[in-house]
C-alpha cells in the first residue's frame, strides 16, 4: 500500500513537469515494471523524477562575512561557539550554538499560497522554524518572515516553543501547515508536499543569527530529540508515503559551489565508485556510529580502541575532544602564528572500512577543518563529522534500518 500510494505520487510529479503524450508515455512504461522494479529504475536514471532532489546552495559564512569587515574578532568572543551543546540535552529539548562556518542550505515553501524560506538541512537537530511575521528581534529584521494571516491551510497549535542557543534563544509557537521541499531554486514545482506539518515560528531570536544567510533550520534527526514531541519533516515523508524508501542522502561538492543537493527516498551512484559501507546507527538519537580510530601517515592520533561520532551536515567542521583536536593540529603543524601554513596531509577515519580527509588552506589564511568541542566535559569522547568530512564522502541516513551509509565520493 505504502509503494503504491508513493507511485501514485510519482506519477503525477512527472505528470505535473512533462506534457500529456510524454506522461502516456512514461506511464505505459512504468506500468510495464513491477513496483519492485519501479523502485530501482528510479533510483538509477539521474534524470529520474520519482526521487526528489532539492539544491543546495553554498553561501557566504558568519565567518566570511565578518572577517570581510574586519568584526570576527569582536564576533568571536561576543559569541563564543561551542559546538557540542547541540548534543548534550536531554530529549526533548534542543540547545544549540553559534556556527560560524555553516555555508549550505536549501528552499523549502510553507502556505497555501506558498512563502518561501531559505533553511539548513540539519541532521543534528529534528524540528523545523522559521522566523514569523510577529518577531521583532534583530535578528528577524533581513530574513523572511512567515505570515500565517496569509495561508489558508495554516492551523495554530496553541503551543510555545523555545529552543536554547549558547548565547541567547529563540522562543515562539508551535503551527501546522503544507510544507513543500522544493526541487528547484525558482520553480515550484517538482517538488514534496507535506500535509500537516508541525512547526515552529519564532517571535524572539538570539542576536547572532542576524548575521546568518539562512532563514531558519529544518531538522532531520531522530523524532526522539524534537521539542515538544513535533514529528519531523523526513519522518512525516515516510508515513504520508510521500518518498520511495525511508532514507534520504546528502552531497556536498569538494570544489563546486553547484551540484550539492539532499536526495529525499533515495541516492544518487553516480557520485560514489564503490559499493555504500552502512555502519549501524549506535544511538537512535542523532546519526551516530562507532568510529574505529584516526590515524595520520599509519600512526593512531585520535580514537584509540574506538569512539563514537555524529554525522551532521549541521555543523561545518570536524568536531572532537580538544587534548585529540589540539595533538592534531599540532601533528599537521597549525598553530596561530605560522601565517596560515599547515602542511598538506590526509586524515584517515576508520569504521569497518578507511574514510580520508584531506586538510588544505582556506581562502581565509588556513584552518585544518578541525575544531575543539569547548565541550567542559560534556559529550567527553564524542565527535562531530560535519561539512568538511561529508565533502570528501557520500551520506545516506536510513531511517528505516538505522545506518548510516558512507562511501568515498568519485
Amino acid at each position: 500500500m505504502i509503494r503504491r500510494r508513493w507511485y501514485t505520487a510519482c506519477l503525477a510529479r512527472i505528470k505535473a513537469k512533462g506534457s500529456t503524450a510524454d506522461f502516456q508515455q512514461v506511464k505505459v512504461v512504468i506500468r510495464a515494471f513491477t513496483m519492485k522494479a519501479v523502485v530501482i529504475l528510479c533510483a538509477m536514471l539521474a534524470l529520474s523524477e520519482c526521487l526528489v532532489r532539492v539544491p543546495l546552495f553554498k553561501m557566504k559564512t558568519i565567518r566570511e562575512t565578518m572577517q570581510e569587515k574586519g568584526l570576527w574578532e569582536e564576533f568571536r568572543k561576543k559569541y563564543p561557539s561551542n559546538p557540542m551543546a547541540k548534543f548534550s540535552s536531554e530529549p526533548g529539548t534542543e540547545p544549540m550554538t553559534n556556527n560560524a562556518d555553516l555555508s549550505y542550505f536549501g528552499v523549502i515553501s510553507i502556505g497555501t499560497p506558498p512563502q518561501s524560506f531559505k533553511v539548513v538541512f540539519d541532521t543534528g537537530s529534528a524540528n523545523l522554524w522559521v522566523p514569523s511575521i510577529y518577531c521583532n528581534s534583530a535578528a528577524c529584521g533581513n530574513h523572511q518572515k512567515f505570515d500565517p494571516t496569509k495561508s489558508t491551510t495554516f492551523v495554530n497549535e496553541g503551543t510555545s516553543l523555545s529552543i536554547q542557543y549558547g548565547t541567547g534563544s529563540m522562543t515562539g509557537f508551535l503551527g501546522s501547515d503544507t510544507v513543500e521541499v522544493r526541487s528547484s531554486f525558482y520553480l515550484q514545482v517538482g517538488g514534496i508536499q507535506v500535509l500537516n506539518q508541525v512547526f515552529g515560528l519564532s517571535q524572539t531570536e538570539a542576536q547572532f543569527m542576524y548575521y546568518m544567510q539562512a532563514d531558519g533550520i529544518l531538522g532531520l534527526a531522530y523524532a526522539s530529540e524534537a521539542v515538544d514531541g513535533v514529528l519531523p519533516v523526513f519522518n512525516n515523508m515516510v508515513q504520508q508515503s510521500l518518498v520511495p524508501n525511508s532514507y534520504f542522502s546528502v552531497y556536498l561538492s569538494r570544489n563546486s559551489e553547484s551540484g550539492n543537493e539532499v536526495i529525499f527516498g533515495g541516492y544518487d551512484p553516480s557520485h560514489i565508485n564503490s559499493q555504500l559501507n552502512w555502519i549501524p546507527v549506535s544511538s537512535q538519537a542523532y546519526w551516530q556510529i562507532s568510529m574505529d580510530s584516526i590515524t595520520i601517515n599509519g600512526n593512531v592520533v585520535a580514537c584509540n580502541g574506538g569512539c563514537q561520532a555524529i554525522v551532521d551536515t549541521g555543523t561545518a567542521l570536524i568536531v572532537g575532544p580538544d587534548s585529540d583536536i589540539s595533538n592534531i593540529n599540532n601533528i599537521v603543524g597549525a598553530t596561530s602564528s605560522n601565517n596560515g601554513e599547515v602542511s598538506k596531509v590526509s586524515v584517515y577515519i576508520t569504521f569497518s572500512v578507511i574514510f580520508c580527509v584531506t586538510l588544505k588552506s582556506q581562502y581565509y589564511g588556513c584552518t585544518t577543518g578541525f575544531e575543539n568541542s569547548f565541550s567542559n566535559g560534556i559529550g567527553t569522547g564524542l565527535w562531530i563529522l560535519g561539512d568538511v568530512f561529508i565533502r570528501e564522502n557520500y551520506v545516506v541516513f536510513d531511517l528505516g534500518g538505522n545506518y548510516v551509509g558512507l562511501a568515498p565520493l568519485a
